[in-house]
């Protein structure tokens, strides 16, 4: 419902106007001109009690006195006010307010405490808050600007989203001079209730919304952020400025928004896991606003640059360079077109100078020849002023030849006053427009960067080799004895870590000379002795670190100078002796894998080069759990050392699945522990091409969050296997669906008959698309609820059949659907699937689930009256919908097993 009331909301038949006005220069006056000059052709509902009639309008004197049901409440009243209107408003049953008051949290406690007085009356009801502190919300298809800002833009399929109001109207004011059209267009302001999350999740669903704008200083509620923008994000661009990368810049947005923010490079990892695109500076933002409104996306990378000038042509060049692109090359066919054309100086290649003397007619015959080579991703043309070339008949070219085309031609026409006119034609025609080459091919880039990340998206991980065993029990033990907060012992550590399967370093500790000797000698020379001491950290810099031992007498001196090293070091360090460990002499590489508890993202992986240059090279990627093979080597690809493992010069390649494996292993284990508030494992070496963990130091602190709930993307939810038999006898395994999947599931696909697969997917299904198998096998476990029930006793796993809820972002709602291959129907797996998937809901909080069903699929629809589903015509001929409500003890009652 919460949803249901935001949209009533984004879409309001009436609107009340909290603090209307008829006083020049008051938020009150512009709110209510603004909505009667913009068209609004909903009721238009002034409240003030000191006025008789506003702009022509009846004044009620109290939101008490409003009409039941109304719509949208805007509140400009002093912040003091509001939690008695808010009241109000809940009483009268209006879907939500935009609350434009500023001295909220941004003021400090006592602005805090009246959020808090909000935030308390309308947390009982499904009454909706944008704001406080915030600038509004514009709906341009609606001719709703519900905003104190004169700007009305041009209807389009961009929805903008901003935490600041001023960059709002800074947009606004941007979009106006270039013509960009925008479906929404929001500002949030603190935060109180309606966040980027519900945002998210509201757009995404909106079919006028084709990419979504966010300027974000904070995120409230990262959890439901994420779980949103990973869904939406594969079926539209989310584009987002996050400011506070610095720490000056935190602190600036933390006052602002009186929140805090998280170290950026972690925002950065949780941007890239959720499909976002994240832009640099709020000229970035713009461009990539423009090119988005007004062009197609992009398919790829390969971009046409066409250019009068030389100089301009090597710059955008040079750019893509920067950014590891090159542009286009030209295909033999293009090539020889465009001899007949050019002068016989011209570059042969891309770019394409078409050099100075450049008349209207060359451009348009080279844009033709480019637009009909069917080879590009994209097209910029650049103009430079020169004294035969007339900036406005090329624009009209342009804009006369883009027609039909369906992938991104964009425009750099440099210079100033000469250009104005036919810039402003071209933003008029809807073709993007950029004053340097560099900013056009970074817009380019961004839009690249989606399409890169969809792939991502839509690629199935591989599955690993063997199935993955931890010992959780001994790894429970050791993290038992361990409640308060400090470093474990070195030997739990390794203890820890061997429980999760990872290889560890043989290593035995000495608390004297003599035990170091002796176990020197029964390990094998050579040996490494490391100081053993839970007060210091970095070993190295206490001189703690001897290498390569070959003898007893090597042994016994590096141990006397080991301790009297740390005690200088460090006074009243608690020094308990040395590890020895054998020497593994000249290691392939060093690697480091570590994690660090995030205050706002949960445990955070870092991968990266190893040894004494961690610090140096800071040559490091960030990923968060849980992880699969594809994150893990995406994680790894990010980093330089990782193009060593892949084989340098005439050393050997490391074991790359081996190092996927033991980073899944450490996010299983990450999973399972929120204790773990730091673990560091540096260095792991690598010889011969496998990896063994040779250091590691893991803190511990009291976390009385139980896992998952401190993970902002849900695990894999092993809870929910288990074995059974159908009442045919059949043996079958029943478990959550995974990533790894997709092989399964197309395998089930192929064998359906054509009439299975219409009645599951109401139309002949001959190929699945990536995109769709994406879809249903990489779920987020928190909105989705997918079984499968697998064969596992024939030669390789098959997946019989599937049953899945697909929830809606409230939580509230699902609908339904079961897929059971031709072989395997009417042998109860069905009935097995989706009554699992019915308790799931119910314990989650789920309150009706509905499918709807062909005519035809009598064996569905015998099924769900069987369960307890009522069945209703459908909103089309030829289907019926089928539902049922939750939380009822017949239902209960039904699905016992």
């Amino acid at each position: 419902m919460g949803q249901h009331n935001l949209s009533r909301m984004m879409k309001p038949q009436s609107v009340a106007v909290v603090g209307a006005s008829e006083k020049g220069g008051t938020i009150g006056n512009a709110l209510m001109k603004n909505l009667l000059d913009g068209g609004f052709a909903g009721t238009v509902m002034p409240v003030n009690p000191k006025y008789e009639k506003i702009h022509g309008c009846r004044v009620y004197r109290s939101v008490s006195e409003l009409d039941l049901g109304v719509d949208l409440a805007i509140i400009a009243t002093p912040i003091e006010t509001v939690p008695e209107i808010v009241g109000e408003c809940v009483n009268r049953k209006v879907g939500g307010a935009i609350v434009i008051s500023a001295g909220g949290k941004e003021v400090g406690e006592k602005g805090n405490d009246i959020e808090y007085k909000i935030e308390r009356v309308a947390l009982p009801s499904e009454f909706r808050i944008i704001g406080p502190n915030c600038l509004g919300v514009i709906q341009p298809s609606g001719k709703l600007n519900a905003t104190f800002v004169p700007h009305m833009p041009p209807s389009g399929n961009l929805a903008f989203v901003s935490q600041s109001g001023g960059i709002c109207s800074s947009i606004l004011d941007l979009a106006s001079k270039e013509q960009i059209g925008f479906s929404h267009f929001v500002s949030i302001g603190s935060m109180l209730d309606v966040d980027f999350g519900d945002m998210i999740d509201y757009l995404g669903n909106d079919p006028s919304v084709e990419s979504i704008l966010l300027y974000i200083e904070n995120i409230t509620n990262i959890w439901k952020f994420m779980s949103a923008a990973r869904s939406v994000s594969r079926v539209k661009p989310i584009i987002v400025l996050k400011a506070g990368r610095s720490e000056a810049g935190a602190r600036a947005a933390a006052s602002h928004t009186g929140a805090l923010v998280g170290e950026d490079a972690v925002y950065d990892a949780a941007f890239k896991r959720a499909g976002i695109v994240r832009v640099e500076t709020i000229e970035e933002l713009f461009d990539c606003a423009e090119l988005m409104a007004k062009q197609p996306r992009p398919r790829g990378s390969r971009l046409a640059i066409i250019t009068n000038g030389g100089g301009p042509g090597v710059i955008a060049a040079d750019h893509l360079a920067r950014h590891g692109q090159e542009p286009a090359p030209l295909l033999a066919e293009t090539v020889a077109n465009l001899d007949t054309i050019l002068p016989s100086c011209w570059s042969r290649n891309n770019p394409i100078d078409i050099l100075g003397d450049a008349s209207v007619d060359r451009f348009r015959q080279v844009l033709d020849v480019c637009l009909d080579a069917r080879f590009f991703d994209g097209v910029l043309l650049i103009l430079a002023p020169q004294a035969v070339t007339e900036p406005m008949p090329v624009a009209k070219v342009l804009v006369d030849m883009m027609k039909g085309h369906h992938y991104p031609i964009f425009a750099c026409w440099m210079g100033g006053r000469s250009t104005d006119l036919a810039v402003e034609f071209l933003n008029e025609a809807g073709i993007p427009t950029f004053d340097t080459p560099e900013r056009a091919v970074q817009a380019f880039l961004y839009m690249v960067a989606f399409a890169g990340n969809q792939e991502l998206l839509f690629e199935v991980p591989p599955k690993l080799a063997h199935h993955l065993v931890m010992d959780q029990k001994r790894a429970g033990e050791i993290l038992a004895g361990n409640t308060k907060e400090g470093f474990l012992p070195e030997s739990e550590v390794r203890g820890l870590l061997e429980s999760y399967g990872m290889p560890v370093v043989k290593t035995e500790v000495a608390t004297t000379e003599e035990q170091a000797s002796q176990l020197s000698q029964s390990i094998g020379y050579p040996v490494v002795l490391k100081l053993f001491s839970p007060d210091i950290t970095h070993k190295t810099d206490a001189g703690g670190v001897h290498l390569d031992l070959r003898s007893d007498l090597e042994v016994r001196e590096a141990y006397q100078q080991i301790i009297q090293s740390a005690e200088r070091f460090k006074q009243g360090a608690k020094i308990e002796g040395v590890a020895i460990q054998p020497f593994l002499t000249k290691p392939d590489f060093e690697i480091l894998l570590g994690a660090k508890q995030d205050r706002d993202f949960g445990p955070v992986i870092l991968f990266g080069m190893g040894g004494i240059f961690t610090e140096v090279l800071k040559d490091r990627a960030l990923g968060l759990p849980p992880m699969n093979r594809l994150l893990a080597r995406r994680m790894m690809q990010e980093t330089k050392a990782y193009t060593l493992l892949g084989g340098y010069r005439n050393r050997p390649f490391a074991d790359i699945e081996q190092l996927e494996e033991i980073i899944l292993r450490f996010s299983q284990l990450l999973v399972d522990y929120p204790q773990i508030a730091e673990l560091d494992m540096n260095p792991i070496l690598i010889k011969d091409g496998k990896p063994i963990i040779v250091d590691s130091r893991l803190l511990v602190a009291p976390n009385t969050i139980p896992s998952p709930m401190h993970l902002v993307i849900s695990p894999y939810p092993g809870e929910h296997e288990y074995r059974m038999v159908t009442k045919s006898g059949m043996d079958i395994f029943v478990r959550p669906i995974k990533p790894e999947d997709g092989p399964l599931y197309v395998d089930l696909i192929e064998r359906l008959s054509p009439t299975s697969l219409y009645y599951r997917f109401f139309r002949v299904l001959k190929k699945l698309p990536p995109a769709i198998l994406s879809r249903f096998t990489q779920i987020d476990y928190d909105r989705d609820i997918a079984l499968v029930a697998i064969a596992e006793k024939e030669e390789a796993e098959r997946m019989l059949g599937v049953a899945r809820i697909i929830g809606d972002p409230d939580g509230l709602e699902g609908e339904f659907a079961v897929l059971i291959g031709d072989a395997w129907q009417g042998k109860g797996i069905g009935e097995t699937l989706l009554r699992k998937c019915l308790l799931i809901a119910e314990k989650r909080g789920f309150k009706h689930i509905h499918g709807v069903v062909l005519r035809e699929n009598i064996n569905m629809i015998a099924l769900g009256k069987k369960m307890g589903f009522v069945m209703k015509r459908g909103e089309y001929p030829g289907e019926y919908e089928l539902q049922i409500n939750l939380g009822s003890l017949q239902l209960v009652e039904g699905l016992a097993e």
